[in-house]
Protein backbone atom coordinates (compact mmCIF):
# COMPACT_ATOMS: atom_id res chain seq x y z
CA UNK A 1 0.00 0.00 0.00
CA UNK A 2 2.43 2.81 -1.16
CA UNK A 3 0.08 5.21 -2.35
CA UNK A 4 -2.84 7.31 -2.90
CA UNK A 5 -2.80 6.64 -6.76
CA UNK A 6 -2.05 2.70 -6.83
CA UNK A 7 -4.07 0.40 -8.99
CA UNK A 8 -7.02 -0.97 -7.25
CA UNK A 9 -7.71 -4.72 -7.62
CA UNK A 10 -10.76 -6.01 -7.25
CA UNK A 11 -9.74 -9.34 -6.44
CA UNK A 12 -7.13 -8.58 -3.98
CA UNK A 13 -7.95 -8.51 -0.32
CA UNK A 14 -6.50 -4.99 0.33
CA UNK A 15 -8.49 -3.83 -2.60
CA UNK A 16 -8.68 -0.25 -2.30
CA UNK A 17 -6.80 0.36 1.00
CA UNK A 18 -5.05 3.26 1.20
CA UNK A 19 -2.03 3.27 4.29
CA UNK A 20 -4.18 5.95 6.39
CA UNK A 21 -7.11 4.23 6.52
CA UNK A 22 -6.71 1.96 9.42
CA UNK A 23 -3.79 2.37 11.74
CA UNK A 24 -2.13 0.08 13.86
CA UNK A 25 -2.86 0.47 17.76
CA UNK A 26 0.97 0.06 19.26
CA UNK A 27 2.04 -2.46 21.59
CA UNK A 28 3.21 -0.99 24.93
CA UNK A 29 6.69 -2.34 25.33
CA UNK A 30 7.09 -1.26 28.83
CA UNK A 31 3.92 -3.54 29.56
CA UNK A 32 6.36 -6.62 29.35
CA UNK A 33 8.55 -5.16 32.06
CA UNK A 34 5.36 -4.68 34.35
CA UNK A 35 4.19 -7.75 34.49
CA UNK A 36 5.87 -10.79 35.42
CA UNK A 37 5.93 -13.97 33.59
CA UNK A 38 2.79 -16.27 34.54
CA UNK A 39 3.65 -19.24 36.86
CA UNK A 40 4.41 -22.20 35.03
CA UNK A 41 6.21 -20.33 31.68
CA UNK A 42 9.37 -20.12 30.61
CA UNK A 43 10.41 -16.64 29.74
CA UNK A 44 11.46 -18.61 26.52
CA UNK A 45 7.63 -19.82 26.46
CA UNK A 46 6.36 -16.45 27.71
CA UNK A 47 8.81 -14.51 24.48
CA UNK A 48 6.86 -16.67 21.94
CA UNK A 49 3.46 -16.63 23.16
CA UNK A 50 4.13 -12.64 23.06
CA UNK A 51 5.21 -13.24 19.63
CA UNK A 52 2.00 -15.38 18.27
CA UNK A 53 -0.16 -12.46 20.26
CA UNK A 54 1.42 -10.36 17.87
CA UNK A 55 0.99 -11.84 14.71
CA UNK A 56 -2.58 -12.55 15.63
CA UNK A 57 -3.28 -9.01 16.29
CA UNK A 58 -2.06 -8.18 13.24
CA UNK A 59 -4.28 -10.18 11.41
CA UNK A 60 -7.08 -9.26 13.10
CA UNK A 61 -6.08 -5.38 12.04
CA UNK A 62 -5.55 -7.31 8.23
CA UNK A 63 -8.84 -8.76 8.21
CA UNK A 64 -10.65 -5.78 9.34
CA UNK A 65 -9.25 -3.80 6.66
CA UNK A 66 -10.34 -6.18 4.18
CA UNK A 67 -13.68 -6.51 5.73
CA UNK A 68 -14.07 -2.13 5.58
CA UNK A 69 -13.04 -3.04 1.87
CA UNK A 70 -15.33 -5.33 0.77
CA UNK A 71 -17.90 -3.54 2.37
CA UNK A 72 -17.45 -0.86 0.98
CA UNK A 73 -17.11 -2.98 -2.63
CA UNK A 74 -20.69 -4.40 -1.61
CA UNK A 75 -22.19 -0.70 -1.01
CA UNK A 76 -21.10 0.43 -4.66
CA UNK A 77 -22.76 -2.81 -6.14
CA UNK A 78 -25.53 -2.16 -4.51
CA UNK A 79 -25.68 1.39 -5.72
CA UNK A 80 -25.07 0.53 -9.38
CA UNK A 81 -27.60 -1.91 -9.24
CA UNK A 82 -29.84 0.47 -7.90
CA UNK A 83 -30.89 -1.19 -4.60
CA UNK A 84 -31.67 1.17 -1.72
CA UNK A 85 -30.90 0.36 2.34
CA UNK A 86 -34.18 0.32 2.33
CA UNK A 87 -35.03 -2.61 0.20
CA UNK A 88 -31.94 -4.15 2.04
CA UNK A 89 -34.01 -3.49 5.77
CA UNK A 90 -37.28 -4.44 4.05
CA UNK A 91 -36.12 -7.89 2.98
CA UNK A 92 -34.44 -8.32 5.90
CA UNK A 93 -37.69 -7.95 7.63
CA UNK A 94 -39.78 -10.26 5.92
CA UNK A 95 -36.84 -12.96 6.23
CA UNK A 96 -37.29 -12.22 10.10
CA UNK A 97 -40.52 -12.67 10.18
CA UNK A 98 -41.03 -15.49 8.20
CA UNK A 99 -38.62 -16.80 10.63
CA UNK A 100 -39.95 -16.26 13.48
CA UNK A 101 -43.08 -17.62 12.26
CA UNK A 102 -41.33 -21.27 11.40
CA UNK A 103 -40.35 -21.28 15.13
CA UNK A 104 -41.23 -23.61 17.88
CA UNK A 105 -41.65 -21.09 20.14
CA UNK A 106 -44.26 -19.41 17.86
CA UNK A 107 -46.45 -22.28 16.88
CA UNK A 108 -46.70 -23.34 20.21
CA UNK A 109 -47.93 -19.76 21.80
CA UNK A 110 -49.95 -19.61 18.57
CA UNK A 111 -51.56 -22.88 19.48
CA UNK A 112 -51.86 -22.18 22.76
CA UNK A 113 -53.54 -18.64 22.44
CA UNK A 114 -56.02 -19.82 19.82
CA UNK A 115 -56.78 -22.98 22.47
CA UNK A 116 -57.40 -19.86 25.22
CA UNK A 117 -59.35 -18.38 22.71
CA UNK A 118 -61.74 -21.18 22.23
CA UNK A 119 -61.92 -21.85 25.76
CA UNK A 120 -62.85 -18.18 26.33
CA UNK A 121 -65.47 -17.83 23.81
CA UNK A 122 -67.12 -21.42 25.19
CA UNK A 123 -67.27 -20.01 28.72
CA UNK A 124 -68.79 -16.73 27.33
CA UNK A 125 -70.99 -18.91 25.72
CA UNK A 126 -72.19 -21.01 29.08
CA UNK A 127 -72.32 -17.65 31.15
CA UNK A 128 -74.54 -16.72 28.71
CA UNK A 129 -76.83 -19.25 29.03
CA UNK A 130 -76.65 -19.33 32.48
CA UNK A 131 -77.94 -15.84 32.76
CA UNK A 132 -81.14 -16.16 30.11
CA UNK A 133 -81.91 -19.20 32.36
CA UNK A 134 -81.87 -17.43 35.47
CA UNK A 135 -83.60 -14.71 34.07
CA UNK A 136 -86.26 -16.75 33.10
CA UNK A 137 -86.47 -18.64 36.30
CA UNK A 138 -86.83 -15.20 37.86
CA UNK A 139 -89.57 -14.39 35.80
CA UNK A 140 -91.66 -17.74 36.18
CA UNK A 141 -91.00 -17.07 39.91
CA UNK A 142 -93.72 -16.48 42.04
CA UNK A 143 -92.50 -12.78 43.62
CA UNK A 144 -92.09 -11.73 39.74
CA UNK A 145 -95.16 -12.55 38.63
CA UNK A 146 -96.94 -11.05 42.61
CA UNK A 147 -94.73 -7.91 40.87
CA UNK A 148 -96.49 -8.40 37.48
CA UNK A 149 -99.93 -8.38 38.76
CA UNK A 150 -99.74 -5.20 40.95
CA UNK A 151 -98.03 -3.90 38.17
CA UNK A 152 -100.74 -4.55 36.00
CA UNK A 153 -103.37 -3.94 38.69
CA UNK A 154 -101.86 -0.04 38.86
CA UNK A 155 -101.79 0.51 35.01
CA UNK A 156 -105.49 -0.49 34.71
CA UNK A 157 -106.53 1.97 37.39
CA UNK A 158 -104.61 4.59 35.57
CA UNK A 159 -105.65 4.02 32.10
CA UNK A 160 -109.19 3.46 33.24
CA UNK A 161 -109.35 6.29 35.14
CA UNK A 162 -108.15 8.02 31.93
CA UNK A 163 -110.90 6.27 30.05
CA UNK A 164 -113.27 7.55 32.26
CA UNK A 165 -112.52 11.17 31.75
CA UNK A 166 -114.21 13.49 30.14
CA UNK A 167 -111.42 15.70 29.15
CA UNK A 168 -111.96 16.63 25.37
CA UNK A 169 -107.55 17.09 25.34
CA UNK A 170 -107.23 13.37 26.38
CA UNK A 171 -105.85 11.32 23.79
CA UNK A 172 -108.27 9.05 25.05
CA UNK A 173 -111.02 10.86 25.12
CA UNK A 174 -112.72 10.22 21.52
CA UNK A 175 -113.25 6.36 23.07
CA UNK A 176 -109.71 5.47 21.04
CA UNK A 177 -107.68 3.13 22.98
CA UNK A 178 -103.87 4.01 22.75
CA UNK A 179 -101.11 1.07 21.32
CA UNK A 180 -99.88 1.25 24.94
CA UNK A 181 -103.04 -0.41 26.27
CA UNK A 182 -102.34 -3.31 24.45
CA UNK A 183 -98.52 -3.53 26.23
CA UNK A 184 -98.45 -6.42 29.34
CA UNK A 185 -97.35 -3.75 31.99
Amino acid sequence: MESASQDINLNSPNKGLLSDTMTDVPVDSTARARTSAPEGLTEAEEEELRSELAKVEEEIGTLRQVLAAKERHCGELKRKLGLTTFDGLKQNLSKSWHDVQVSNAYKKTQETLSQAGQKTSAALSNVGSVISRKLGDMRNSTTFKSFEDRVGTIKSKVVGSRENSTDPHSPTGSGDKSPQDNAPF
